[in-house]
């Protein structure tokens, strides 16, 4: 299970910590705009592992289905499994993210520890019991993962309101941004 260490170095540690959001209104723009960024990094990470343990759990639900109604293997149906749930509709808080996972294997090696050695190269040769005991451990840890998405989707909701209570207020204007964004390229 995904856990926030207060005063940890992880990144979900500082953007989920006690004081990531305190005192905002006396931070510099640029700091604003840098924890904003760094929430959606954990966001989109967090994202990434949600759809790694959708996957999983589609799987197992599949051959779990399979099972009951004696139907084609789950290799011959892999593609369209993972695709049913790639093209549904979307249900929840997603947002489009424009950043790449930052952590891709180590959220892909995160899924894979959760089972063991069970693992899922090969759904079929598992019992029944060690398929429902997968089934709840991915299911328990995407509940966890999305737990902690929604709450890192509120400290950016949090820091993009200051952000543009700023702009709304003439505190700050794009020429400001348009002018440190300059600066930054020609550095």
């Amino acid at each position: 299970m995904i856990e926030v260490r207060p005063g940890g170095r992880r990144r979900i540690d500082r953007v989920l910590g006690p004081g990531y959001l305190t005192g905002l209104g006396d931070l510099p723009l640029p700091v604003l705009r840098e924890r904003r960024d760094e929430a959606a990094q954990e966001e989109t990470d967090l994202s990434y592992l949600r759809r790694l343990l959708h996957a999983r759990i589609d799987i197992v639900r599949a051959e779990q289905e399979r099972r009951s109604s004696g139907g084609e293997s789950i290799v011959d149906r892999l593609a369209s499994i993972l695709a049913d749930n790639a093209l549904g509709p979307a249900a929840g808080s997603g947002r489009h993210q424009q950043l790449e996972p930052s952590r891709a294997g180590e959220h892909r090696r995160h899924a894979e520890a959760l089972i063991g050695d069970t693992g899922l190269t090969d759904v079929g040769s598992l019992s029944d019991d060690k398929l429902a005991a997968a089934l709840d451990t991915y299911a328990a840890e995407e509940a966890s993962v999305s737990s902690f998405r929604r709450q890192v989707q509120g400290v950016m909701d949090t820091l993009n309101a200051e952000i543009a209570g700023r702009y709304s207020s003439g505190a700050a204007t794009v020429d400001q941004l348009l002018d440190s964004e300059l600066g930054r390229v020609e550095e």
